[in-house]
């Protein structure tokens, strides 16, 4: 059972226009790259999709997805429950991004700690000409 207290921190966590998320999407339209939808009825409702072009973007928080570039612990506290929990928002994220990419779908996810200000460019210089490329977009010069 979970606490009054976790419950009321859990329903606290906004499911969509995050921080994160609005920074992926100025990134976007800085670069061109418009046209998205937001929440994309589609397995996994990705954050931001091209459903013309089959596109799909993931942005994924590190301690409910459990990155795999931050190596998380679990919280102190009624572990099992937490085990429980992150094991099956993982495996929800794997079964979502295989029925997109069975359908034909490019997935691609971003995670929190790669849009941290030491490493965001570096992630943007990355993945803007992917994208360019497989929505057939020009790059707007930023």
């Amino acid at each position: 059972m979970v606490s009054e207290v976790t419950h009321r921190v859990m329903q606290a966590n906004k499911r969509k226009d995050t921080k994160p998320e609005l920074l992926v999407r100025a990134r976007l339209r800085a670069a061109g790259l418009t046209g998205y939808r937001l929440q994309w009825k589609v397995p996994g409702r990705p954050d931001v999709a091209w459903p013309g072009k089959k596109v799909a973007l993931f942005v994924n928080g590190c301690f409910w997805h459990r990155c795999p570039h931050c190596n998380l612990s679990l919280p102190k506290s009624n572990v099992e429950y937490w085990q429980v929990k992150f094991d099956r928002n993982v495996e929800r994220d794997a079964a979502n991004l295989e029925a997109l990419e069975a359908d034909g779908w490019k997935v691609h996810v971003l995670w929190e700690c790669q849009l941290k200000k030491k490493v965001v460019d570096e992630t943007f210089a990355e993945l803007l000409p992917i994208l360019a490329a497989e929505l057939g977009k020009e790059l707007r010069e930023g």
